[in-house]
């Protein structure tokens, strides 16, 4: 080693901890040279020493999500196959090892290494894995391991985050990323595994002979596309506005590009231009900062696309292709128009909903399910049709465990469900969010409504007038490092111990705190349970329609503020949201 590990200063036990970790993966034949050398280089930082190895990369209720690099808190072969290790081990105890693990991959850097690891970590184990050739949607996983009756699955992806990230997520047989119990369950055998000596592997030669090693490609592929066109309620729309809807469309670099290529051509769409300069994989990203379909940065080429070509519907899939962005047309202007994640699945909601109603295709029993931090615009729609609204957590796998449930006991027939995060899921082919199935289900709606001399955004606006303006929005502080761990939380523990009674104009009407599963009336002090699982969020139920809630992120060192307003008009939901972000924001300075 090039240079001392040795530190001055407090906290000896803590320093001492990441220390011996540091000096172990430069010195432990178990780690290979290239690790090695990417330490040396950092011998003299005391701070990236800390960060990279202060805390072992969490395996939380999704899996794993971290910064490129090597280290116990970063994403590399040794912590992936670790994470896969405790996953193998709960497969065993489970008794799975026959039914196999379904893998999937995207375009960012390291994403073939780590599926690839991570298959031959559980073959070592005596467990088949069907891992596909090459990159694919994390929500064609999802189909994929439901179709093999596989016992899970593991997508290597760090979805929308910034190029240097990479992560692991983990689904179970139903298809959904894992839930209670679960979750914990896998996550105490992943923390049970403290020794890298102790991770089996196997060369892929021989799990290949053994047929342990299975690829997944083009079959797959066409069970998977012969679904999506399934869900389609208008052909005839499809067919007779086919050559005249102008679509632009870009993956960002990532797994989108053949899968919503396809489907759209299969259908009969003929007028769809990928954006050139993003078409082609890349885990380094080189046209965005951030490959995220919620910033409008990430839309610059495509709108500079759309406004050459006179596009009616410009759309963006984040890497994983589970996450869809969306600008339309406004007719009145000629302007391209951003949706949010609310905007874009509220209109989706209305557009299944309603034509639905048209074909008799409504049940009786018809469910919707959202996330507590959606548009309560949903609750309004789903009056409309005489459908049930169902709230769950924050996450998508929340509402997949909806489906499992329906199917279960018969309760409900699934319907529709979105996040505001910009994922949403016509059907039950998947049990995540899918961006392919949102872009067919979008561009069909388009179709739909050009024949009524409508774009989207229009049809936007007459959604607004018959239900009322609601707008909603997100506030993400970063805080990163120990401290900014420790000062989320504080954030957190200084709100439940200081409960507000009013944010910026709006007097708190309810205070639900999903850790002590209480719902506060503050007027009358009644308790209530919120009947959902214990989860760190806070949620707060103010005048006039509107609401707020903060959690910190489970996949990133961020607290988030989601709020929501409604209004008489654009303009006032608007500046009453812009005060209501102003007054959340003043609580963490």
């Amino acid at each position: 080693m090039e240079k001392s590990c040795s530190r001055k200063g407090g906290k000896e036990g803590i320093e001492m901890s990441y220390h011996k970790k540091y000096e172990q993966w430069c010195t432990d034949p178990i780690f290979d040279e290239a690790t090695k050398a990417e330490l040396r280089k950092i011998g003299g930082d005391e701070k990236e020493i800390e960060d990279r190895f202060y805390k072992d990369l969490s395996f939380g209720t999704g899996g794993l999500r971290g910064v490129i690099g090597a280290g116990t808190n970063r994403m590399n072969v040794y912590t992936v196959t670790k994470a896969t290790q405790g996953l193998a081990n709960y497969i065993k105890k489970q008794k799975g090892e026959e039914r196999g693990v379904a893998i999937a991959f995207d375009s960012r850097n390291k994403s073939v290494e780590f599926s690839e690891k991570a298959a031959l970590c559980l073959n070592a184990n005596g467990i088949r894995t069907y891992r596909f050739e090459t990159l694919r949607p994390t929500p064609e996983l999802s189909f994929a391991l439901r179709e093999l009756h596989c016992i899970a699955g593991i997508v290597i992806t760090a979805s929308h985050n910034p190029p240097e990230y990479n992560g692991y997520k983990v689904y179970w047989e139903d298809g959904a990323q894992i839930t209670a119990p679960k979750d914990k369950e896998i996550i105490a055998e992943v923390q049970a595994v403290t020794d890298f000596a102790s991770i089996r592997m196997m060369e892929r030669a021989e799990a290949e002979e053994k047929g342990l090693f299975q690829i997944l490609g083009e079959k797959m592929d066409d069970r998977y596309m012969e679904e999506l066109k399934k869900l389609v309620l208008s052909p005839e729309s499809i067919r007779r506005m086919a050559d005249r809807l102008k679509i632009v469309y870009t993956p960002l670099h990532g797994t989108g590009n053949l899968p919503v290529r396809r489907v759209l051509s299969e259908l009969g769409f003929t007028q769809v231009q990928v954006v050139p300069e993003q078409e082609l994989p890349d885990g380094s990203f080189p046209t965005v900062s951030y490959p995220n379909p919620e910033d409008p940065k990430a839309f610059t080429l495509a709108l500079k696309l759309a406004k050459e070509t006179g596009a009616d519907l410009v759309l963006a899939t984040d890497p994983d292709a589970d996450r869809l962005g969306v600008y339309a047309k406004d007719t009145k202007t000629g302007e391209y128009m951003p949706f949010t994640g609310n905007m874009s699945g509220l209109l989706i909601a209305e557009y299944e909903l309603s034509v639905r109603r048209e074909l008799g295709k409504l049940p009786k029993n018809g469910a919707l399910v959202k996330t507590i931090v959606s548009s309560d615009m949903a609750d309004e729609i789903s009056r409309e049709y005489g459908v049930t609204v169902i709230e769950v957590l924050t996450g998508f796998k929340y509402i997949g465990e909806q489906i499992k449930f329906f199917e279960q006991t018969g309760s409900y027939e699934y319907l529709f469900g979105y996040e505001e995060s910009y994922g949403c899921l016509v059907g039950t082919h998947a049990r995540d969010k899918d961006a392919v199935v949102a872009v067919m289900a979008l561009c069909e709606a388009a179709a739909y409504y050009k024949e009524k001399g409508l774009t989207l955004w229009d049809q936007m606006l007459h959604i607004y007038e018959k239900y009322g303006y609601y707008k909603e929005d997100l506030v993400s502080i970063t805080m990163k490092g120990v401290d900014g761990a420790e000062r989320i939380q504080k954030i957190l523990a200084d709100m439940r111990s200081h409960p507000l009674q009013k944010i910026g104009a709006y007097e708190v009407i309810a205070l639900r705190d999903y850790e002590t599963d209480t719902r506060l009336e503050l007027a009358t002090g009644k308790v209530t349970s919120t009947g959902l699982p214990g989860s760190n969020v806070l949620y707060y139920e103010l005048e006039k329609g509107a609401w707020c809630c903060v959690r910190p992120s489970g996949t990133e060192p961020k607290v988030k503020f989601y709020m929501g307003v409604k209004e008489k008009s654009l303009e006032a939901a608007q500046e009453a949201l812009e005060g209501l972000k102003e007054a959340l924001t003043e609580i963490v300075k």
